[in-house]
């Protein structure tokens, strides 16, 4: 045999060496990704900059801002608008309620207005690694001023690269100034932090169109521009277009489509919509559309919808806002008709598949105005013939790295496909960042671009040692019966699980400890002690009391004192000895009377019942896992590692103790 004896023994098995019980277990503290992070669209670090916000004060709030910057230039549009994806996965959620991550956000994203804080500061608290690259000397093109071209242009000129902004609006914003109302987006906020990305060298220009793509790129990028064009392109246009239905409607029927009732709004040209306001569609755009009618002088808002609530593309947090300001639903309806003054409403019935069926059944809505938010469509005609971009339902067909199928033009946002909000576009406007700088740094442009990005598991609450700072035992957190799950270092110190709170466990334990005092007693004081207390049980406690206090206990070899007995006995741990000792006398009982009675045999059953009340209390000792008994106070025992993992811990790291006395010696 080439390996030593004790390496070959099976986990568990190392007593048989008689050199004491062996660590085949250690902590490991496994590193994962919190819910949070993994949640969030934009791809925030949201553990980091909340541990700098919770240490307070003004630099720390910075330094939480820089971290947040890191990943989203828009923290304090993100803390008005965002829907919370962070809160809802996170593990605190399932313990009381989620962290108020939004609500942190947006305060930081406000101090930092009022603070004037710069992106580039010498004495910043975090320097970002984005902020020290030098400039590259490329010039990247970003089609549209939205929250997408405007993310990606702020991380494209962190990471050293010239970027101009071309939008055809007047304003720069895209939809989260002309599809967001003013009530939920302040302009002023918008503004500012607009205004801190332009100051950072990004070129922006208005009321500018852009028809040909390859006519702004440079021949070295695919394109057929001269000197002074663009290396790359990034397309974010947005959805700007509002879609329609074909409602029969009567020729003093008032119809208008959502976004451009926003857009109007957001002008300062307000359409007259009447006293009552009927919105057919159950999307965010819709819930927007009804608070708006609202704030322009609607007495009556009323959103039309075919499904039920449950089935509603809304999020929960606007369909409440809605119906907290007076907006009423009509679930299960859908209009057929509009004519001045009202509009045909047709009960709906949702099928076994949850699609909604016509049931005949018809009535009259009294309305002003029809407002139809049926959902938004890009306009796609820039990049229109453009060689090797697809399309595919209204969107741009890329891939992983947001590139089209031409070589260096990139799109996002609300053109591709994805869920159609400010974070998810900002989201996109960073990754398309890192993509095309990664892309315009390669050497060979004609070799795959496939760069991986690997992410940790999440670590989700059922993989958390919640059980150490909460105070209960790891059976009761992870849901298992308590005597399923016995180890040593699972549980805290003085903590005990329900199936070693048996009375006959604490009979045992007791008893031991009464062992241990007694053999370090002299032996004229132990005959004393056990001379005089066991008369009953109350001077039983009167003289261990009468020990303890007047003799101090002698120390071992090692300088260990032995436990006293008296703090044992207290409490429900004493109730708990009573009960144990009557449970086995009372068995002890039952025997001898059963023989005695049936067999004749009186004597044969006082020696049965003596031998099978030892018998049970030895299988209990034997039943014990050593590495428990520790922790039930058989040994001294104080384990204080912090909380983690358990995994089988490798060979050359095991750790061999030995416990002499009272102490553990590590060999």
């Amino acid at each position: 045999m080439n390996k030593p004896f004790a390496i070959t023994l099976n986990p568990g098995s190392s007593r048989a060496n008689h050199t004491g019980a062996w660590r085949t277990e250690r902590r490991v503290y496994v590193s994962g990704l919190p819910p949070c992070n993994d949640a969030c669209p934009a791809g925030e670090n949201i553990q980091q900059w909340l541990y700098h916000a919770e240490e307070g004060g003004l630099p720390a709030y910075e330094a939480a801002w820089r971290q947040i910057m890191t990943d989203n230039p828009f923290p304090a549009i993100m803390g008005r608008v965002c829907y919370r994806p962070c809160e809802t996965a996170c593990n605190r959620g399932q313990l009381d309620s989620a962290v108020g991550i939004n609500s942190v956000e947006r305060y930081l994203g406000d101090q930092a207005i009022h603070e004037g804080w710069p992106v580039f500061a010498d004495n910043a608290p975090v320097t970002p690694p984005a902020q020290t690259r030098q400039p590259t000397g490329k010039r990247v093109l970003v089609v549209g001023a939205g929250p997408s071209g405007l993310s990606a242009a702020y991380h494209l000129t962190r990471l050293g690269h010239a970027v101009t902004i071309k939008d055809a609006g007047s304003q720069p914003g895209g939809m989260m100034r002309y599809g967001i109302p003013k009530y939920r987006l302040p302009r002023d906020v918008m503004d500012a932090e607009i205004d801190r990305i332009l100051e950072m060298g990004v070129r922006l220009e208005l009321n500018t169109t852009v028809t040909d793509i390859l006519a702004e790129l440079s021949e070295a990028a695919g394109g057929h521009g001269g000197e002074g064009c663009f290396d790359a392109a990034f397309v974010a246009v947005g959805a700007h277009i509002g879609k329609r239905a074909y409602i029969p409607a009567g020729d003093s029927a008032k119809i208008m489509d959502a976004v451009s009732l926003l857009h109007r709004v957001e002008d300062g040209t307000p359409p007259m919509l009447g006293r009552r306001v009927a919105v057919y569609g159950g999307g965010n755009t819709a819930m927007d559309a009804a608070r708006t009618a609202r704030r322009l002088g609607a007495a009556e808002a009323v959103v039309v919808y075919r499904r039920t609530r449950d089935r509603m593309p809304a999020h929960g947090i606007e369909v409440e806002e809605a119906l907290e300001e007076g907006v009423t639903m009509r679930w299960l309806s859908t209009v057929t008709a509009a004519d001045a003054g009202s509009l045909t409403i047709e009960k709906m019935r949702l099928d076994d598949t949850g699609f909604p069926q016509p049931t005949g059944e018809f009535e009259e809505l009294s309305a002003d105005c029809l407002v139809l938010a049926l959902g938004q469509d890009a306009d796609l005609a820039v990049l229109d013939g453009m060689p090797g971009v697809t399309f595919s339902g209204g969107t741009v067909d890329v891939d992983r790295n947001l590139m089209t199928g031409h070589p260096g033009i990139f799109a996002g946002g609300d053109m591709v496909p994805a869920e159609r909000t400010v974070t998810v576009a900002i989201g996109h406007g960073k990754r398309a960042a890192r993509a095309i700088d990664a892309w315009l740094r390669r050497t060979d442009r004609d070799t795959p671009h496939h760069y991986p990005q690997q992410r940790p598991a999440p670590a989700a609450y059922d993989k958390l040692n919640t059980w150490y700072y909460a105070g209960r035992s790891p059976a009761e957190a992870r849901g298992r019966p308590p005597d399923r799950h016995v180890r040593r270092g699972d549980r805290r110190p003085g903590r005990v699980d329900r199936a070693v709170r048996s009375p006959a466990v604490h009979v045992l334990r007791q008893l031991l400890r009464l062992r241990q005092l007694l053999r370090r007693l002299p032996r004229q004081r132990r005959h004393q002690a056990r001379r005089g207390p066991l008369r009953n049980r109350s001077r039983l406690l009167q003289g261990l009391r009468h020990l303890r206090r007047r003799m101090p206990l002698r120390r071992d070899r090692h300088g260990a004192r032995g436990n006293s007995y008296w703090a044992l006995v207290q409490g429900k741990e004493r109730t708990m000895t009573y009960l144990g000792l009557s449970v086995l006398w009372l068995i002890n009982v039952a025997i001898c009377v059963w023989l005695g009675i049936r067999k004749d045999r009186l004597l044969l059953g006082a020696i049965l019942g003596v031998f099978i009340t030892s018998l049970v209390g030895i299988l209990i000792m034997l039943l014990i896992p050593p590495k428990a008994q520790k922790h039930w106070g058989f040994h001294n025992w104080d384990n204080r590692a912090p909380a983690g993992h358990w995994q089988e811990a490798p060979l050359r790291n095991k750790r061999r103790s030995t416990n002499v006395g009272d102490t553990e010696v590590d060999a």
